[in-house]
Parts: C-alpha cells; structure tokens; sequence
C-alpha cells in the first residue's frame, strides 16, 4: 500500500504485512499510520488525500470556533475506532488553500476522501458515536 507522509508528502510504500508495525517515513521518520488524527497544510493536504492507499476523513477547523474544539476529543476518539480510515485535520486558518480548494464555507466541515476524490461531506459537530456511524455508512455505500 502506498503511505504518504503527513509531515513531508512522501509517497512511502508500505507492505501489507507490514502495516500494524507501525511504519515511519523513509525520509523523515514521521508514523505513517499513527491511531490519532494528524495535522496538514497547504503543502502535504493534496498529497496526503490523493496519494494514500486509504479512505481519508479531514475534518477543516479553527482555533475560534467554539464547537470545533468541542468536537475534537470525540474526532480523536473516532480516529482509533476506525480501522481502515486516516483522519487528519486543517487548520482554515492557517491553510486557506487547503480550505478555499475544498469550498470550506463553515466550520466544523468534514470531508472523506476515498482515491482523491471527495466521497461525503457534513458541517457541524458531531459526538465520536454518530461520526463513526456516519463514517461508516458512508464506506458502505458504493
């Protein structure tokens, strides 16, 4: 399987065998699959989505927004229940080409991404329960 890193964008290739040994990044040494959700920018957003072997679950944030930092611990907490899934999380402020690409109109917005391509979307907090149940349905369908 193909891992990109979310600190550097390289693309690692990752054996299937390998994958629960926890692999690190040939040239950075970044966890590749790490069970938390991870941080990207402007620059690893786009080939972080596109370029890995899993479906891809960002939700897009900011410091200010109340309901965002309600929502974090129970995304964090959906990230180690979702097998199969990366979570990562944009900071709009900070990366508004990542936000402005993805027609980020309000926050908290989640976006999974399946093969580069966005797949579902919802706006709003959501309890970690019904963002896995959301995640999951969404998986499903074909």
């Amino acid at each position: 399987m193909n891992v990109v890193c979310p600190a550097c964008a390289t693309t690692n290739r990752v054996p299937d065998d390998r994958i629960g040994d926890s692999p690190v990044c040939g040239r950075c040494g970044v966890e590749l699959l790490p069970s938390r959700p991870v941080s990207l920018t402007d620059t690893t957003f786009q080939p972080y989505v596109q370029g890995h072997g899993q479906p891809v679950l960002v939700d897009f944030w900011a410091d200010w927004c109340g309901p965002c930092k309600m929502m974090a611990p129970h995304f964090e907490q959906a990230a180690s229940q979702v097998p199969g899934v990366r979570f990562a999380k944009v900071d709009t402020d900070a990366n508004p080409r990542a936000s402005m690409a993805n027609h980020i109109r309000s926050i908290p917005t989640l976006v999974l991404f399946r093969d580069g391509r966005e797949v579902a979307r919802q706006s709003g907090a959501m309890p970690a329960g019904e963002l896995i149940r959301w995640v999951q349905a969404q998986l499903a369908r074909p």
